[in-house]
């Protein structure tokens, strides 16, 4: 059901703070003409922590449309809270969207017997639902063998792996093959690939979809040295993406762009001079700046 390029986009904001609806629109449209092939707003790289309600649920209307059926919609939903996820498990389905990316209960660290139940209750909403695993930020791994388990309901259907290993998503598509397992990590997406790996939730098509495009294309046409040419291209966009702290190289990206203000939401902080000037550098080796 989810399969191929989803960008976990950036959320654009005013000088004063306020979310740029008009950025965002355009954002998406490009994403959508360079043929990824689905968009997750709210998550970690749109800065979900500091979106209000009513802010996500704008959000969400302004990718529907920018959209325009030609992309997957899947919204970013996930709490600590089982009832609170839920509830906005039920926003995202009110809007419209093709589904939810929602991430492990963080802080709290529920045993595999909760978050199997707690994915499950968010699953009785109704909407395909995508678990999103990454203990560095929860402070808590979802087994390859508890999220097989979860996956028995018929709604979770996806599995965003950023637990940082091949192996996780080598584990899991022998245990529960039906699910689609995306990589949460842009530079294990070729990797998780040829151990069965169905595509990647990508923080750096925000900044290259096409080039992320063109890597999942000659991958499906079984040109493994076209993908791993790609590949190899992207790895200094890879790393200088997460020098510091996601989103704020990303946004600084988008900055240099010319696609985005300079904005964040405290806690997130500007990227330091060094971190744009690598980012300069490794876009100009992609053709992205001149």
């Amino acid at each position: 059901m989810f399969q191929g390029i989803y960008v976990a986009i950036a959320t654009p904001f005013h000088d004063d703070g306020s979310f740029d609806e008009t950025a965002c629109r355009k954002h998406v449209e490009r994403l959508v003409a360079a043929g990824v092939h689905g968009i997750i707003p709210a998550g970690t790289t749109g800065e979900s922590p500091t979106l209000t309600d009513d802010e996500k649920a704008v959000l969400f209307r302004v990718c529907l449309e920018a959209a325009a059926g030609k992309a997957k919609v899947v919204a970013g939903a996930g709490t600590n809270a089982t009832a609170k996820s839920v509830k906005a498990v039920e926003r995202a389905q009110r809007a419209g969207v093709d589904g939810v990316l929602s991430v492990c209960p963080y802080y709290n660290k529920p045993t595999q017997a909760g978050l199997i139940a707690h994915f499950r209750a968010l699953a009785d909403v109704g909407l395909p639902v995508m678990i999103y695993n990454i203990p560095g930020r929860t402070a808590i791994n979802m087994t390859a063998e508890s999220l097989a388990k979860a996956a028995e309901h018929p709604r979770i259907v996806a599995v965003k792996e950023a637990s940082g290993t091949v192996g996780a998503t080598a584990d899991l598509k022998k245990l529960a093959p039906q699910l689609d397992v995306l990589s949460g990590d842009d530079g294990l997406f070729l990797p998780c690939l040829t151990v069965g790996g169905d595509g990647v939730v990508s923080v750096a098509a925000n900044v290259a979809p096409a080039e992320m495009v063109a890597l999942w294309d000659a991958w499906r046409r079984n040109d493994a040295h076209a993908a791993a040419a790609v590949n190899a291209r992207l790895q200094p966009l890879f790393r200088a993406l997460f020098v510091e702290t996601n989103p704020i190289p990303v946004k600084a990206a988008m900055r240099l762009l010319g696609y985005f203000g300079k904005t964040m939401r405290l806690p997130m902080t500007e990227a330091v001079p060094a971190t744009c000037d690598g980012l300069a550098k490794a876009m100009r080796g992609l053709g992205l700046l001149s």
